[in-house]
């Protein structure tokens, strides 16, 4: 998605409001609005603006916005554009989207203070210190990752209805007693604050402007989830096929996730391996493969259980490989000894991708073998032991030994 460049024309002001309007604006910020041929925003930012502080054509975003940028920006090309946003635009806001599309240098953003911002002045916290989880646009859960007892945590709300689902979320995850916050408004004349416990949480939907304050708390018997990888079996709803917790943690670090990067998870199971790489980091990303239709529901299910809504899932492999931009990282769980299908992995994974293919049987282990010969890599073989009652005592029993080869793939004549 791009927008053609116009030369010389003015920048576009991107001019961060809030709920303060005009009268929270310096004197940069109106010179931008009283000079502009064409006013975009919502209704809401709009309607901040008095009309007799700007002759603009006034134009409210469509929705979807996104794709319809582009063609607004091209039918006003040529004009003076300035485009309002809520406090500030980098913040989660239309300035992020509208550098990627027509480069940093084609704007001139001016922001006000952001939500967080206020939030935090109002709660006396450390914003530098305060994670900031945003729920516009993308689903509640992925706040679920973030909860830790003690800790503090504010969420960007999409409306008013935001603030009671979040305390029916916290209750049914062992946050029932973390201290919610709703601050509606915040720097304008109808500014409102409500605090209440999640687990009894009663008050009326309000403003649909409003971001939540969390302070988290956990239930004495609630699982404890760590961003670490090797959660709990028990997390995981499926028919039982699943990496098991030690193996896990082992190989998510053997594919050693970094931010932002992308992981195919072929032959997912119950997606174990894709979303505890995903929660790994905010902003990892995964495709899950698998060919059965009840375990492709149940990767969802347990993706978005485990506050990873972003995992994809897709089809069987490799079948589903060629419309999906390239992996940083492979893990082949399922389907090893299916023809072609190591192939099909190591030519779509980049040079220096990873790969990590585990074993448990006699054919797949020897294949790996003949691999490592030819790739290069490592091999390891674990063996795990759980402790099991046997009568009244306690015996060591075995899991089947799995054989792990790990590569990173080499430039073409490296």
């Amino acid at each position: 998605m791009s927008v053609p460049s116009h030369g010389d024309s003015a920048p576009i002001a991107v001019v961060g409001i809030g709920a303060d309007g005009w009268d929270g604006l310096g004197g940069p910020a109106r010179r931008e609005i009283a000079g502009a041929a064409v006013l975009f925003g919502s209704e809401r930012q709009l309607a901040l603006v008095p009309a007799e502080e700007s002759a603009a054509e006034r134009v409210a975003w469509p929705s979807p916005l996104v794709p319809a940028l582009p063609s607004l920006l091209e039918r006003y090309a040529g004009q003076r554009l300035c485009v309002l946003a809520s406090g500030d635009p980098m913040f989660f806001g239309i300035g992020v989207t509208l550098t990627r599309l027509v480069g940093a240098h084609r704007l001139r953003v001016l922001p006000q203070p952001s939500s967080a911002a206020l939030a935090c002045a109002r709660l006396g916290w450390a914003l530098a210190e305060t994670p900031v989880v945003s729920a516009v646009a993308r689903r509640l859960e992925t706040v679920l990752p973030e909860l830790a007892d003690g800790r503090r945590i504010l969420l960007l709300s999409p409306d008013e209805h935001t603030p009671a689902r979040l305390a029916d979320l916290l209750s049914h995850n062992g946050f029932s007693e973390s201290r919610l916050t709703v601050l509606e408004q915040l720097g304008g004349p109808a500014e409102h604050i409500a605090s209440g416990l999640a687990a009894n949480w009663d008050a009326a939907a309000g403003d649909p402007l409003n971001i939540v304050a969390i302070e988290c708390v956990r239930s004495a018997d609630a699982p404890r989830l760590s961003r670490l990888p090797g959660l709990p079996d028990s997390v995981y709803g499926g028919d039982g096929q699943l990496t098991k917790s030690e193996i896990r943690t082992l190989t998510v670090a053997a594919l050693a996730p970094a931010a932002g990067e992308l992981l195919w998870d072929v032959g997912g199971g119950s997606g174990t391996i894709a979303i505890e790489w995903c929660r790994t980091h905010p902003s990892c990303r995964a495709v899950a493969f698998e060919r059965l239709d009840s375990r492709r529901e149940q990767i969802t299910e347990n993706a978005a259980a485990l506050g990873v809504p972003q995992v994809e899932v897709r089809g069987p492999a490799p079948a589903e490989f060629s419309a999906l931009p390239a992996p940083d990282a492979v893990f082949i769980g399922g389907g090893l000894t299916q023809d072609g299908m190591f192939e099909a992995c190591w030519e779509r994974l980049p040079a220096g991708g990873r790969l990590v293919a585990n074993a448990v049987t006699a054919e797949s282990e020897s294949l790996l073998l003949r691999l490592a010969a030819a790739h290069g890599g490592e091999l390891r073989r674990f063996q795990v032991y759980r402790a099991e009652p046997l009568g009244g005592f306690t015996s060591w029993r075995p899991h089947l030994p799995v054989t792990q080869w790990s590569v990173v793939k080499s430039p073409i004549g490296a």
